[in-house]
């Protein structure tokens, strides 16, 4: 493991050695990939700040359209930046367009991290 900014090389041109390795609460985890389809959900351990609750699937959303708020079925994953793929799998992150009953909106929560779909819909 190299520290950030410092050269892997001495002045003399000889290679720096790792001080230690990678620490347990160093390491990540995959990204938890939300698909459409009969809701689940899994809560994890998160060190120093108790439980998190993934969404691995959900097919409700919590939609602001203007002053209200309502929660509105998710149909289809209509477009995602995040990655082309994601479109065809269904699969849904913060920024996709999402086609619900209420219309297309925009994800604006991490349903991966926070457990929930919160949208916005699009004009």
């Amino acid at each position: 493991m190299q520290d950030q900014g410092r050269s892997a090389r001495k002045r003399t041109g000889g290679r720096l050695k790792n001080v230690r390795n990678r620490r347990k609460d160093e390491l990540g985890r995959l990204p938890t990939e939300t698909e459409v389809g009969e809701p689940r959900f899994r809560t994890v351990d998160v060190r120093g700040n108790g439980t998190k609750t993934r969404a691995l699937a959900t097919n409700v959303a919590t939609v602001n359209k203007g002053a209200e708020t309502v929660t509105a079925d998710i149909e289809d994953v209509v477009e995602n930046d995040a990655n082309p793929n994601y479109i065809r799998r269904n699969i849904i992150t913060k920024g996709a367009v999402i086609e619900t009953s209420e219309g297309q909106a925009r994800v604006t929560s991490r349903p991966g991290q926070t457990g929930q779909v919160s949208a916005v819909l699009l004009d």
